[in-house]
């Protein structure tokens, strides 16, 4: 009788464990349906002739692709800070040039930083020893960003490095960060300034590069957006970061040529300022229509 009654109560406390356990699950999946009412946003910040990419998550988690040149690292905070960020969850500085990573440093400063990528190429400017310098005194160990490497940003979106391929030598450009983000159905590719030969490495290594939206390569330049690249990519529609009528005439005719040709609508920071998109992982949209093909240059 008295083994009856030990099986009785262990059987009760079986049926309150498993009802807690569902009460669990269930406070879990209304957490994350309110979670993804919020879309995942891509902000293509204006920072003039430069790059800096911030990405937003359903979860809230973020990252920031480069900050600028030396004067943008403020512009970037503050664009940051209006979004109410305190802390950047993965961080990459794409590659050595001041362009995409003056503002790097004022960033480290002034935010909470989890993963910080570059890719294994030093430099020696004064610009790339003050990224060094700030990680260093910030406690940041900084990752190698090569071809290959993947991770997860929060729970719905997924991170792929496609470049650096090989090693490249001298040209910062070549060792770009190249990644692929990934959430549910729709895909964004940033490119860093990464050229041609990163473009055929790309190809070559048989990843899937097919992404909805193209941030272009070396800011619109000739050297980057090969035509095999963009059928590779067969993007619906590319970014472009640059200065109004820059020195360099970014984005070069041949590339306008090329997307005007391939009917892929053109996002330019140089005619439109900061833009963003955001994403339910079924569609993509924005509140601003596409730029023009319009070359502002001299070549």
């Amino acid at each position: 009788m008295i083994f009856l009654k030990e099986i009785l109560i262990a059987l009760l406390i079986l049926v309150l464990l498993l009802l807690i356990g569902c009460e669990s699950l269930d406070a879990s999946r209304q957490i994350n349906e309110l979670t993804l009412n919020q879309p995942l946003s891509v902000h293509f910040i204006d920072v003039g002739q430069g790059d800096s990419t911030l990405i937003i998550t359903p979860d809230n988690k973020t990252m920031l692709i480069d900050a600028g040149d030396n004067n943008s690292g403020k512009t970037v905070h503050d664009y940051l800070k209006k979004h109410n960020i305190n802390k950047i969850d993965v961080l990459i500085g794409t590659h050595p040039d001041a362009d995409h990573i003056g503002g790097l440093d004022y960033i480290i400063h002034n935010f909470e930083i989890g993963d910080f990528y570059m890719p294994r190429k030093s430099h020696t400017t004064k610009t790339f020893k003050d990224v060094l310098v700030a990680a260093k005194n910030k406690g940041l160990k900084i990752k190698e960003g090569k071809y290959g490497v993947n991770f997860n940003l929060g729970d719905y979106v997924i991170c792929k490095m496609l470049n650096p391929v090989n090693v490249y030598g001298d040209n910062n450009n070549l060792w770009s960060i190249v990644v692929k983000l990934e959430y549910d159905q729709k895909s964004f590719m940033f490119t860093g300034d990464a050229e041609y030969p990163n473009e055929i490495d790309m190809i070559n290594s048989g990843s899937n590069l097919k992404s909805n939206i193209l941030k272009l390569g070396h800011h619109g330049s000739s050297s980057s957006t090969s035509e095999d690249f963009l059928r590779a990519v067969s993007p619906h529609i590319a970014v472009v970061s640059c200065k109004y009528k820059n020195q360099y005439g970014h984005p070069h005719k041949e590339v306008l040529d090329i997307l005007k040709n391939c009917n892929i609508p053109l996002y330019r920071t140089d005619e439109q300022g900061t833009i963003v998109f955001f994403s339910d992982g079924k569609k993509i949209w924005t509140d601003k229509k596409p730029g023009t093909y319009n070359y502002y240059g001299n070549r």
